[in-house]
């Protein structure tokens, strides 16, 4: 226990004294009263780089979330600050649902409505009402949640597409399907959703929520697992035939947590004695097959060559991950491929000198020159593992 009491206080500190201190003083700027959208790994912002619907809404959250561990004044301005401009610069006040992107000014650039950035807003937006009780964002949220039923939801063979235009009628790029495919769903949109309709259940008990989150999993238990190799299918067609062959490890090891995480929250005691079993499998396969001997999760595998690069998302949610499957099953290797997977981070993955992590560490553990911060690197990932692991191990502890 006196492991977990230390493990509990280097994830606090990670998460306060290097994650989000960074994002405040080097991404949040007060000049314009806004977030760069952009910082090289050089450490240097690009005042004129557009900002995502993806990175803004990521933000609102982690500092919501934040914000319920550790009340401090300057973790609300983010979160208001985050709030203010999803909704002043991002929503559609015409067709309702947020832009996929707008300039650093602040007009809308891409208006495109992809399904997987209306789940992080509304992912952020129940966040920052289960925080600070803003009825503009519950509503918000509700709203969203009836726009993907409407326009992304599937009436004929179950589940979500992928992206549609402004006013949620035509066509138009996918950016979570790879380009000039013809792959209409996706476990990745399928697995952010989840996770977004199980936060707005957290502050909004509705009968249609709770039927569209069963539907998710019973999805994910039927269409996306993949019961052979324990690994997530990535892409579909309509019907749900598959459509690749390959495999995330980084989504594996995050779904096995948020899967159950769902079935919890939606209070089915059925649902859960199901999954767990095979969530416990997909976590075991991520480990056996992933987990380089040093502790970091290799990326991704076409179905042939395993791509042995370390991004920092699938490093924070290996520890996660990990650490449910040991919660769920009491199997120590779980438990240590977690603690292997922190120590791992803080030798390779953390930037001792700028702060924050890098985005990329490479198979030969150099740092790849990727940004610090962009459309895709945001404090979610990493800042939500800390707040995961605080709380786990302060549960552990006391009991």
């Amino acid at each position: 226990m006196e492991n977990f009491r230390q493990l509990k206080k280097e994830f606090e500190n990670e998460l306060t004294d290097n994650i989000l201190n960074y994002w405040i003083r080097k991404v949040y700027d007060p000049r314009r009263g806004t977030f760069y959208g952009l910082v090289g790994p050089d450490e240097k912002p690009d005042p004129a780089a557009p900002l995502s619907a993806v990175l803004i809404t990521r933000i609102l959250w982690t500092f919501s979330a934040a914000h319920r561990l550790f009340p401090t004044a300057i973790y609300q301005k983010m979160a208001d600050e985050a709030f203010r401009i999803l909704t002043t610069r991002f929503w559609d006040n015409e067709n309702g649902g947020v832009y996929w992107e707008v300039s650093s000014g602040g007009e809308a650039v891409d208006t495109s409505k992809q399904f997987y950035a209306q789940s992080f807003a509304l992912y952020g937006l129940a966040e920052y009402f289960r925080t600070f009780g803003n009825q503009q964002a519950r509503q918000l949220a509700i709203s969203l949640f009836y726009l993907l039923e409407k326009y992304a939801f599937d009436p004929v063979n179950g589940g979500y597409g992928e992206a549609v235009s402004a006013n949620w009628q035509k066509p138009v790029r996918k950016f979570i399907t790879p380009a000039g495919e013809k792959m209409n769903k996706s476990m990745n949109t399928h697995l952010h959703l989840l996770e977004a309709y199980t936060n707005l259940l957290r502050i909004w008990q509705e009968d249609d929520l709770k039927k569209q989150i069963g539907g998710l999993l019973d999805i994910f238990s039927n269409q996306i697992i993949n019961p052979e190799n324990h690994h997530f299918h990535l892409f579909f067609d309509n019907d749900w035939s598959v459509q690749s062959t390959g495999v995330s490890y980084g989504h594996d090891i995050e779904g096995s947590w948020l899967l159950y995480e769902a079935a919890e929250v939606l209070d089915d005691e059925q649902t859960l004695r199901q999954l767990k079993p095979v969530l416990l499998k997909m976590a075991l396969a991520a480990g056996q097959e992933a987990l380089h001997p040093a502790g970091g999760l290799f990326y991704e595998s076409d179905g042939v060559h395993r791509n042995r690069d370390f991004h920092w998302w699938a490093q924070a949610e290996a520890v996660v991950g990990f650490f449910n499957a040991w919660q769920l099953s009491g199997d120590q290797q779980f438990l240590n491929w977690a603690e292997k997977s922190w120590h791992f981070i803080r030798q390779h993955q953390i930037d001792r000198q700028h702060g924050e992590w890098f985005s990329q560490v490479n198979a030969d553990l150099t740092v790849a020159p990727a940004p610090k911060v962009s459309g895709w690197k945001c404090p979610y990932h990493n800042g939500r593992m800390c707040l995961e692991m605080a709380m786990r191990l302060a549960k552990e502890l006391k009991n």
